[in-house]
């Protein structure tokens, strides 16, 4: 009842409620966003949304356009703090994660919940393991288990089995829990960036990006 009904009916009023906040944001940040670089305003990537099926996620672009695309050995995006694709503004509005409020269209149009799975590149689909799968059958969302109690910490494969582990234990109280603890993790700026010490090539690409 609550995965069916419930939390639909309280994403979309949780939309409407957060509709205002987007269009302050737009006015303040889509001017500097834009005057920056002279590049659009918001990133539209394709993801993977439940069931499997692909959907337009909304963001404000924080990198500059035609800026490469860098992954790392797990196949997830690189995230460094001193990665030289993101612009000034950018790197603010990630601090604070305030390049995720377009998502409230998402929350609008059906596609996303406030609380699930953060949703990953199409290219993820036949990655996952068929044990793993079955976070496919709840929405992606805003932010979820593994983003509010790891962030950016968690590589691909523990992000798998954190949000397998929400789809088969989602109700109202760990959905509240995951709210408040998001809201810890982004004022306290806990794992906004993956450590990539190790990812030697994602490190080396990012080298000849600085020169």
């Amino acid at each position: 009842m609550y995965k069916r009904v419930i939390k639909n009916a309280l994403d979309f009023v949780i939309g409407l409620c957060g509709f205002p906040f987007f269009l302050l944001a737009l006015l303040i940040f889509g001017p500097i966003i834009y005057f920056e670089d002279k590049g659009p305003i918001f990133y539209n990537a394709k993801r993977i949304g439940k069931n499997g099926k692909l959907f337009k996620m909304y963001k404000f672009r924080s990198m500059y356009v035609n800026a490469p695309d860098i992954r790392l050995a797990d196949g997830s995006t690189y995230n460094g703090e001193d990665d030289p694709r993101v612009t000034k503004i950018g790197k603010f509005m990630r601090d604070t994660s305030i390049d995720e409020l377009p998502q409230i269209l998402n929350l609008l149009n059906g596609t996303m919940s406030l609380i699930g799975p953060r949703p990953d590149p199409s290219d993820w689909l036949d990655k996952y393991p068929d044990e793993i799968k079955i976070f496919l059958t709840v929405k992606p969302g805003l932010t979820g288990y593994s983003q509010a109690y790891f962030r950016n910490s968690a590589d691909g494969n523990e992000k798998m089995v954190n949000d397998a582990y929400y789809a088969t234990h989602c109700d109202f109280l760990m959905d509240v829990k995951i709210f408040f603890k998001t809201i810890a993790i982004v004022l306290g700026h806990n794992n906004t960036y993956k450590d990539t010490s190790n990812e030697e090539e994602a490190n080396k690409l990012v080298d000849e990006l600085r020169k």
